[in-house]
This record gives structure tokens, C-alpha cells and sequence, in this order.
């Protein structure tokens, strides 16, 4: 099967495929919900091992190959998961706390809307128990980067915030067809209540993000990019979370940034 560019499509060779399902580990009674089946090598054995499988698929003639392989507890769905107008239910009617798993090989170009995706629709209540996702390596040491690496950012903090991230296996470029250009990981999202709470969760993004822009500059420095704040808020809000304005965004912890943030959201 031939992949098409514009939709990011790079196949897990056959190879790796019991790999890849060894970790995600699936049991008979489990539910899943499959982003970017392609040809199906993932597909077929957790169809197998597992209750049910709904698979979002976006390109139409991988989709009909899908459904023309008549997997009696597999569902297609075809279209974009990234799109909020689709009226097709996530997942199969299923009972039980945390009665959920995500699996899929994300393309690499949509991969950070997806994870976003994911964890606002826990948020919401769909009761997704993980989500073990093949991602562009570099967004994966993104995901589990520690504060004061180069690697930590944005991602690293709105994530972590809502998430625990486990490394679980490195793929080669040679796990793909066609070969990407880049390395591949597989991770493992758990996600779970905003630990710690934070009074607005939007002010808690924008002040991350702000700051992130001027991530070399110090953190008093930084927070300037917050809505243009005047130097008196800025030093009323390092106070309030006992931050020293002098250190590097980079070096604050997600909770020192729940600290931040609810200053600010105190003050809306």
C-alpha cells in the first residue's frame, strides 16, 4: 500500500509489529481506540486480543481495505480525529470505570494536536485508561523531559500537568515503510486530574506559553510576554509564588508554574 505524503502515512514493518503490541499489551476484555490504522498491521492483532476496536481512519482507500477485511469487532471510522464536527462516537458502547485504551502510529505532523486532543477529552469524560502512541522521538523526550533540559517546554508542562509519561520502547527509522527521516519512540500516557489543580486551566496555558517564548531571558523578564503585564504585577506575582524572577523559565517545575498561574487567574 502506497503512502500518501500529505497525510504523513510511514507503516510499522511487520518486524516490529509484535514489538509494539507486546507493550501495549491488550487483554480480551479491553476496549480500544485506534488512531491511524493504515494498512492494519496494529489493527488485526489487538482486534484479536482484545473486545473491541474503533479505528479513526483519514485516508478512504485505507479505510475501505479495513472494513472490506471484515474483522467482526473491529468499527471504522472514517475521517479526521482531529475533527470536532464528527457525529461518530469515539469508541464502541462499553461499561466500566477507565474501560478505554488508545493506541496508535501517530503521523508525525498532527502528532501534538492529537496528545492535546486526547487529554481534553479525559478532561471531558471519556474514560480513556492510556494512550500508548509511536511518536517522532524528539516529541516523545519532549513529553518526559525534566525541568532545566533543552528538551523541556511547552509540551513538556501543559502535559505532565495532566499525564504521567513513560518511555516505552525506540524504534529505527528501518521499523517504518517508507523509512522516515527521523527516529521514532513508543510512549505510554497515563492521564489523570490536574495534579496540582490550578484555578483557571486557560490561564495556566497562556502564562506557560508566554513565558516559553522567552525562554532564554529570566523569568521576570519572561513573564512580560504575559499579556504585557506591568513590572509591579510581575513582582507581586514572583512574590506570591515564591519565585525567584531571576531564574530561566525553563528551570520552573509544573507546580511552580500552578503557583504562577493562579496569581494571575486571582487577578482576571
Amino acid at each position: 500500500m502506497r503512502a500518501r505524503k500529505r497525510y504523513g502515512k510511514h507503516f510499522l514493518e511487520p518486524a516490529w509489529v509484535e514489538k509494539v503490541v507486546r507493550a501495549i499489551d491488550p487483554k480480551p476484555d479491553e476496549t480500544f481506540l485506534e488512531i491511524g490504522p493504515g494498512t492494519g498491521a496494529l489493527t488485526r492483532p489487538l482486534a484479536a486480543r482484545s473486545k473491541a476496536v474503533t479505528a479513526y481512519e483519514i485516508d478512504r482507500d485505507l479505510a475501505a481495505d479495513l472494513r472490506a477485511a471484515a474483522i467482526p469487532n473491529l468499527t471504522v471510522v472514517e475521517g479526521d480525529f482531529l475533527d470536532r464536527s464528527a457525529r461518530s462516537p469515539l469508541v464502541p458502547q462499553s461499561t466500566g470505570p477507565l474501560a478505554v485504551r488508545v493506541a496508535g502510529n501517530l503521523p508525525y505532523n498532527v502528532a501534538s494536536p492529537i496528545l492535546f486532543r486526547l487529554a481534553e477529552l479525559y478532561a471531558s469524560g471519556l474514560p480513556i485508561a492510556d494512550a500508548t502512541l509511536m511518536l517522532q522521538r524528539e516529541v516523545a523526550e519532549r513529553l518526559i523531559a525534566k525541568p532545566g533540559t533543552k528538551e523541556y517546554g511547552v509540551m513538556s508542562v501543559l502535559l505532565q500537568h495532566v499525564a504521567g509519561v513513560e518511555l516505552l520502547l525506540k524504534l529505527p527509522a528501518g521499523a517504518f515503510r517508507p523509512a522516515p527521516k527521523v527516529l521514532s519512540a513508543l510512549v505510554r500516557l497515563r492521564f489523570h486530574a490536574p495534579d496540582p489543580p490550578v484555578p483557571d486551566p486557560a490561564t495556566f496555558a497562556a502564562v506557560v506559553q508566554a513565558v516559553f517564548t522567552r525562554r532564554r531571558k529570566t523569568l521576570a523578564n519572561a513573564l512580560q510576554a504575559y499579556r504585557g503585564r506591568e513590572p509591579i504585577a510581575i513582582a507581586e506575582a514572583l512574590a506570591d509564588g515564591g519565585l525567584d524572577g531571576r531564574r530561566r523559565p525553563e528551570t520552573l517545575t509544573v507546580a511552580e508554574f500552578a503557583r504562577l498561574s493562579a496569581f494571575y487567574a486571582a487577578k482576571r
